[in-house]
């Protein structure tokens, strides 16, 4: 390949995400696939090698990394207006790699079989005014956390990092006063208000205990839960137990919405975490994106998993 020749498929690869022990065996393989591969150096360099791939016309775009390598390549193929044109591809190689398994993508070996080979589907995405997200939006306790987490605890503890940063945060963390208003059907309602101690808002996630998180990513609508303000003890009891998020605790509203807004119901505004990206805002409006971007699944991968 010539240096004006583009490349049919591009890795945006992060070579500080998960435990950094993949860094080679991902050179190998891009290497016999044929595939380029872009390396970050900087932070927002994800997003700026995915647009400088679909600008100059790859067919296929990888996000080799976590969830938030997942949304920076997202961004940058989106900043290129290329999401209708550009395949969308993921490598699970970070710490929180999620999005990948919700899409039946697992390890790196059968990531690269997937982009070449796996079938293809369009599927949704999360909008704000200014900002998109593949996986979730959350605010509060789980926000707070994920903010918290440092790149060495990550690498040092794996995904038993965010638990470790929650369970921090938890004593010190004040329920917010918060409104969640549904749009649909050209109608607003007011769907839920009081003291939360989160609110979880899944594209592809759905928050529920053990392993079944896969959303339905191809029907346009939000999978909202809202978990109300505990104390301490309650929270521990319950997540412990495993009630929490399994559908079995009163302390729980789950709806469905392709569009709403989360206010913040005090003077001060609180963190947004869009796929591990945090955003501060006192109101927050979220739409549905349906169909937005084909991306390249895994066998594993449901388009219409079992509803809670």
């Amino acid at each position: 390949m010539t240096d004006m020749e583009t490349p049919e498929t591009v890795v945006v690869f992060n070579p500080n995400s998960g435990d950094r022990q993949h860094v080679e065996e991902l050179r190998e393989r891009a290497t016999l696939r044929g595939f380029a591969l872009r390396e970050t150096a900087d932070a927002g360099d994800s997003v700026t090698l995915a647009r400088e791939a679909a600008d100059t016309g790859a067919s296929t775009v990888v996000a080799a990394g976590g969830d938030g390598t997942v949304n920076e390549v997202l961004r940058g193929i989106d900043a290129a207006g290329a999401l209708e044109s550009v395949t969308f591809g993921v490598v699970p190689t970070g710490t929180g790699n999620n999005f990948a398994d919700n899409i039946g993508v697992t390890g790196i070996g059968q990531a690269f079989d997937v982009v070449a080979d796996g079938e293809r589907r369009r599927i949704d995405l999360g909008r704000t005014d200014d900002a998109l997200f593949a996986n979730s939006c959350v605010v509060g306790l789980t926000a707070e956390a994920s903010g918290a987490t440092s790149d060495e605890m990550k690498q040092r503890l794996g995904p038993l990092a965010y638990v470790v940063t929650t369970l921090r945060a938890l004593p010190e963390f004040d329920s917010l006063p918060v409104s969640v208003d549904v749009f649909e059907d050209g109608r607003e309602r007011t769907a839920w208000s009081g003291d939360a101690t989160m609110v979880l808002v899944g594209n592809a996630r759905r928050f529920v205990w053990g392993d079944d998180t896969q959303a339905d990513v191809e029907d346009g609508l939000f999978e909202v839960t809202v978990v109300e303000d505990l104390s301490m003890v309650d929270a521990m009891s319950e997540t412990v137990s495993g009630r929490l998020f399994s559908g079995e605790s009163e302390h729980v509203t789950r709806f469905l919405a392709p569009a709403l807004d989360v206010t913040i119901q005090t003077p001060t505004s609180a963190r947004f975490s869009l796929d591990g990206e945090i955003l501060q805002r006192e109101l927050l409006s979220l739409q549905t994106d349906p169909g937005a971007v084909e991306v390249a699944v895994g066998d594993d991968y449901d388009p219409e998993p079992r509803p809670q």
